[in-house]
């Protein structure tokens, strides 16, 4: 009797991972039927990506062990930063939404600023070095800026995750808790700063890929600070958001393998992964950070925080680089 409720229960979870199984493989043809171009722009971005990842992997990520190294110790530090954030959310108990938009605005800022001084001004120059020609060059950038939007509007349209400004989206998003919604929205954040991270060692050099790194591991604290105190207000516990905090700055490490990955193959890969690292972070700031900056009316701390994030970067880049 006893084998034969255990067969049955077995069945029973079965039949039940396959009902799930086949409710998400039926979210998904939903979506790509609502947004057949979206569908196309995500493959053509991940067609590319993966062609550039496999052309890295087998010219042995260019120059060496040293990119490989460079990068992870830029992802490490991305994701200790995100840490740190987080554990000054619980040191600091509450602060005021006005502080925490500013503090996101000087975040976006920071974003804004290694997107055009530390990448897509370095593809400019890496591509017009290799063609010879400045306009060649510029569109060559361009393509990797396409990609990147592309990318992130891609994962954006079919990852469920939530956010405060825009609810619940994605295909089977009513399937996950809020919490876990929230944490996805997150992991996508920290993907193009990962990316970039390791795009910009891919060569190996300090003068591209210190700035950048330095940049983005600064405004990762007051990230990890405001991804504490949104968990903390949607009921998790302060040490529990901490820890899910933490996890989520993860990505960074593995984005910037990612990223030394599909930049350390063909030539022609360093100036289009710079400029796809740019168009990533470029897409995140404008569709997720600015918004989430202005939603309870704090447009003016929030773009002054934008225009100091924007002007500390832009002296990192000088002084460093």
């Amino acid at each position: 009797m006893q084998n034969n409720n255990a067969t049955g229960t077995g069945l029973a979870l079965d039949g039940a991972a396959a009902v799930t199984g086949q409710a998400w493989r039926d979210a998904w043809r939903q979506q790509v039927r609502q947004h057949p171009w979206m569908t196309a722009g995500l493959a053509l971005s991940m067609a590319a990506v993966t062609l550039m990842l496999i052309s890295g992997i087998a010219d042995g990520l260019t120059g060496g062990g040293e990119p490989l190294r460079l990068a992870t110790l830029g992802g490490l530090a991305g994701f200790a930063a995100t840490a740190l954030g987080a554990l000054a959310g619980i040191a600091l108990g509450r602060i005021s939404a006005r502080m925490e938009d500013s503090l996101l605005g000087f975040a976006a800022g920071m974003m804004l600023a290694a997107s055009s001084f530390s990448l897509i001004l370095p593809g400019l120059a890496a591509a017009k070095e290799m063609t010879g020609n400045g306009a060649a060059g510029a569109l060559i950038v361009v393509a990797g800026l396409a990609l990147g939007v592309l990318l992130m509007l891609g994962l954006d349209r079919f990852t469920p995750h939530e956010h405060d400004s825009t609810g619940p989206c994605g295909p089977g998003c009513e399937r996950i808790g809020r919490v876990g919604l929230f944490v996805l929205a997150i992991t996508l954040h920290n993907l193009p700063e990962g990316m970039a991270i390791g795009v910009s060692f891919a060569r190996g050099e300090l003068d591209v890929g210190l700035p950048l790194t330095s940049a983005i591991a600064l405004q990762d604290i007051p990230e990890g600070l405001a991804v504490v105190m949104a968990l903390r207000a949607a009921g998790v516990g302060a040490w529990r958001a901490v820890l899910m905090a933490g996890a989520s700055g993860l990505m960074e490490p593995l984005g910037a393998l990612f990223g030394v990955g599909i930049a350390g193959g063909l030539a022609v890969a360093y100036p289009i992964g710079l400029g796809l690292a740019a168009g990533a972070m470029i897409f995140v700031v404008s569709h997720e950070v600015i918004p989430e900056t202005h939603r309870n009316g704090h447009q003016t701390p929030a773009t002054l925080g934008l225009m100091a994030g924007f002007a500390v970067m832009m002296f990192l880049d000088t002084a460093l680089g």
